[in-house]
């Protein structure tokens, strides 16, 4: 009896197997799609109601999720996506929404006012985090969030210094917390002042730390000022390109020594956000591409600050002490003083 061979399946016949970034792909869909759902409902729900922040929004929905039920773990890999990609495109696009000849048409008074913000800001806060005693990278976090642009910073430095969760978790809880309390203050505080409208939109763009925050404040003091704190504000926000490039030389000094791995000069989304402040310098981006970029913005930014909040565990903060609460007062109070003296002599 003769044995018959079976041919070896050919390539069409071979059932495909997907490779490793394909699966890794497919991983990443169901959270992904979350945080993205996430998004685009905090997005349409602020286009009903304008002073509700899409932002702000989704990092609450994010801890209520966290902190109330158990979320099934496929969504892992796709909301760490989420919190860090995501995040990192939503940078890039904002900076279509920045033109170094609005920023410039503030004046240097106002200019200087924000880099002295900045500067002072990251310098005082990483200051009164040395006096406590707390953890370098922790009050890093702190420190560029609550000077720079909240919670979109806190994960932008995150990115550059890959600290450890908790401490991102913790700097975002506090900059929910605090910019949400300067809302009705830094209106209020500017009043007490005797500032005028003009001057507390400047107080407010210079004081607040996440630009929704800015929005709900500006609006409070009225339709002339808010148009000058978001500019203001978003001034604050074209910081975060040379302070991430400072960032990065640091970490890239320190691991002069070591074998680990390098971090770049330029991170590639600070690189991608500074070539969109140029292009919108340059009036060239027809209007419809920057509102289409402003939604698109705003749903990635909104999906990541979801994920982002799904990392803030009430018992995580518990457990880290009073030290990170007192740390955002000091902070808070630095930059409103740095803000309210600068507007005092300039405004």
């Amino acid at each position: 009896m003769s044995l018959r061979t079976v041919p070896p399946a050919t390539s069409a016949q071979r059932p495909a197997v997907p490779s490793a970034g394909q699966q890794d792909r497919h991983a990443w869909f169901p959270g992904v799609g979350l945080a993205l759902a996430v998004g685009i409902g905090a997005f349409l729900l602020n286009t009903v109601w304008a002073p509700l922040s899409p932002l702000l929004l989704a990092i609450i929905v994010g801890v209520v999720l966290a902190n109330v039920v158990t979320l099934p773990a496929v969504l892992a890999p796709g909301i760490a996506v989420a919190g860090r990609r995501l995040l990192r495109i939503g940078i890039v696009l904002l900076g279509l929404q920045l033109s170094l000849r609005d920023v410039a048409a503030l004046g240097p008074g106002v200019v200087g006012i924000v880099v002295t913000v900045v500067l002072l800001g990251i310098g005082t806060t990483l200051l009164w985090g040395r006096l406590l005693g707390m953890p370098f990278l922790q009050t890093l976090l702190i420190a560029c969030g609550f000077s720079i642009c909240g919670a979109a910073a806190v994960a932008a430095v995150d990115g550059v210094v890959d600290a450890e969760e908790e401490d991102a978790a913790t700097a975002i809880a506090l900059v929910v917390l605090f910019g949400t309390v300067m809302i009705p203050v830094s209106p209020a505080l500017g009043a007490l002042l005797g500032f005028s409208e003009h001057a507390r939109g400047i107080f407010a763009g210079a004081s607040i730390h996440e630009v929704a925050q800015v929005v709900a404040a500006g609006g409070l003091i009225g339709s002339g000022a808010l148009a000058t704190a978001v500019l203001v504000k978003l001034a604050r926000v074209l910081m975060l390109a040379p302070v991430m490039a400072g960032v990065s030389l640091w970490r890239r000094r320190a691991a002069d020594g070591s074998s680990g791995h390098r971090p770049p000069l330029v991170p590639l989304f600070v690189g991608g956000f500074v070539v969109a402040v140029l292009l919108r310098t340059t009036g060239t981006v027809p209007a419809g591409v920057l509102q289409g970029a402003k939604m698109t913005q705003t749903v990635l930014l909104a999906a990541a600050m979801f994920a982002l909040g799904l990392g803030v565990r009430v018992a995580a903060l518990r457990a880290v002490g009073p030290r990170p609460l007192l740390l955002g007062i000091l902070s808070t109070l630095s930059v409103v003083t740095i803000a309210g003296v600068g507007v005092w002599l300039v405004a």
